[in-house]
């Protein structure tokens, strides 16, 4: 259900978080803490801005075509190369705006961590007209000017990442939009000298500006440097190449920009820093990048120690991915370890994000052309939906996850529940959607027994909402637009919500179900008092219908009310809970 943009003003009121340490001008490193100009400690809450200068295509559901390249040559097919320059135009100018920084900022997040796609700031090294030098392009300076001018005026800190490198800097092509079938960022040095010349330029651009946090200067390489089968890096134990190039974009940096903290990521996605340390910059920050695993010290813990071993300050600079639970439990690890942190993305096809792009009409028709599972849609099809995809882009017209954007702020600090709606209970017949239950934690707003994704834990196949749609919490809830219920409820699951009875008396509850198997009992407690007692819940027909069974004679006080609805044996589906007032 689409949730309108407004909401990004209720959200301000839900999310307690200091700031006093913003506005204080540039940045620095001071031993293992970041502080500003006063000499107070700050702590980035970061999303990063994936999906807008560079398309990765899982963000879109084309993981199939992957890479950027790959995406604008199969929208070329469809649309030919003028419609499709017209549409990567509108991409830039649409997708990300001042109103996405001020939702941001609304709800919480003090900084932002912008990818590049070093192509739009110079052309590739095969299009360079004299070999060795640099042509530079106005379009991604003038971007990266907007984005600092939005951070400005919202107070907040703006982190230049540099996700796409010429050549790409590993073997995952997507999050660099590499070529493989081209020399690499390792394999040749005139890709390596533009990298460094580009940073150089950068750096010259954005020396006197405060507000630019920090240069992020290459995003997660990922490259078998002695083994070339050590496709991911993350068996790399010296790291040569890539240190020699940290170093050498830090020296080309550092003879225009003495102010800037400069971030450095190891190899294997961030995280392999063997052979990188010591420190060889007296201002720099070390990143790492955690997906799907567990949210206990021991993950974090060898970076813990190169923090302590080498006095410098960590980042978690990308993280995300996963579910709410998730989420709170990383947020709050990182934070109680003194870590800022950034989040990834700010808004794709899916809810695990603050914002959703919605899937416009017909666009399935092209993805299925696109995985050969269809015919062709003709080019005026296609450019509709393209047209559509674009306005769909536009934060006025995104979903808002309220839910999400509460587990990274409002539930990293309290164990409280909020109401997810404002349900009255009065006169006539009220009907809550079961989706609608509380905001809050596991264990607090309702108890799920798979609540997030460990995909990179061996062992572990939980995924949390097993039909990743509507909400991010743990509870599966189906992807039916018109009326999304929640499927597959196990023994001893519950879910909370809170309404407001206008008048105490007796009512009729009515729980709208589809069971599955024979036995399903449900229970209510309103305010932790017992009020249903072992509902037993008949077996749907053959049709799977769903079916409503009322309970008479429930009382219910006046005033805010937290109801309970537990499974005391599951195995059944939950539409939608409904409220008569007995006569």
């Amino acid at each position: 259900m689409a949730i309108s943009f407004r909401y990004s003003i209720f959200l301000a009121a839900l999310i307690v978080i200091t700031t006093h340490s913003f506005g204080q001008g540039f940045l620095k490193v001071q031993g293992k803490q970041i502080v500003n100009e006063k000499g107070q400690p700050v702590i980035w809450r970061s999303m990063g801005l994936g999906g807008w200068l560079l398309q990765e295509g899982y963000m879109f559901r084309v993981s199939n075509l992957g890479t950027q390249h790959r995406i604008k040559e199969s929208i070329t097919g469809l649309v030919g190369e003028e419609k499709t320059k017209q549409f990567y135009d509108a991409w830039l100018t649409q997708h990300t705006t001042k109103a996405d920084f001020d939702s941001m900022a609304a709800w919480g997040f003090n900084s932002v961590r912008l990818p590049l796609h070093y192509n739009l700031f110079t052309l590739p090294v095969e299009q360079e007209p004299t070999a060795g030098q640099q042509t530079w392009l106005t379009k991604g300076f003038a971007i990266t000017d907007s984005v600092l001018s939005w951070c400005r005026s919202n107070k907040m800190y703006l982190i230049l990442d540099m996700h796409a490198t010429p050549g790409g800097q590993g073997n995952d092509l997507n999050i660099s939009d590499r070529n493989a079938g081209k020399p690499s960022l390792w394999e040749s040095d005139a890709n390596r000298q533009k990298l460094i010349a580009l940073w150089k330029q950068l750096a010259k651009r954005y020396v006197n500006e405060p507000y630019i946090g920090g240069y992020d200067i290459i995003n997660e390489p990922n490259w078998g440097f002695e083994d070339s089968t050590d496709k991911r890096g993350t068996a790399e134990k010296k790291n040569v190449p890539l240190k020699q190039l940290l170093i050498d974009m830090t020296n080309a940096i550092r003879e225009v920009d003495t102010k800037h903290i400069i971030i450095i990521e190891g190899n294997g996605f961030g995280n392999n820093y063997n052979g990188v340390l010591p420190p060889w910059d007296n201002n720099l920050v070390l990143s790492f990048h955690k997906y799907g695993n567990f949210n206990t010290q021991p993950a974090i813990q060898k970076f813990l120690d190169l923090r302590d071993k080498f006095n410098i300050p960590l980042w978690l600079g990308e993280s995300g991915e996963n579910s709410n639970t998730w989420f709170t439990e990383c947020i709050r690890l990182v934070e109680e370890n003194g870590i800022g942190w950034a989040w990834w993305p700010l808004k794709k096809m899916g809810i695990s994000n603050p914002l959703e792009i919605k899937i416009p009409e017909g666009y399935e028709q092209i993805l299925n052309y696109w995985r050969g599972n269809g015919p062709r849609p003709d080019s005026a099809t296609a450019w509709k939906v393209l047209q559509q995809l674009l306005n769909n882009v536009k934060v006025q017209n995104n979903i808002v996850h309220r839910d999400v954007v509460d587990a990274m702020f409002r539930q990293v600090q309290t164990n409280k529940t909020l109401p997810f709606k404002q349900h009255l209970i009065a006169a006539g017949t009220t009907v809550i959607p079961a989706v609608e239950f509380d905001l809050g934690k596991q264990g607090q707003a309702y108890y799920d027994k798979d609540t997030a994704s460990y995909q990179y834990t061996p062992g572990v196949h939980t995924q949390g909402n097993r039909g990743h749609s509507y909400r991010n919490d743990g509870v599966d809830i189906n992807s039916s637009e018109s009326e999304p219920g929640i499927f597959s409820i196990e023994d001893g699951e519950w879910l909370q919500y809170t309404i407001q009875v206008k008048k105490a008396g007796s009512y009729q509850i009515g729980f709208n179900t589809t069971v599955e198997s024979e036995g399903a009992q449900l229970s209510l407690l309103a305010n932790e008092k017992t009020v249903v007692d072992k509902l037993t819940l008949p077996v749907a027909d053959s049709k799977q219908n769903n079916k409503t069974t009322w309970v008479k004679n429930v009382y219910l006080p006046a005033g805010v009310t937290r109801l309970k609805l537990i499974a005391n044996k599951g195995g059944f589906n939950l539409q939608s809970i409904s409220f008569i007032k007995d006569k």
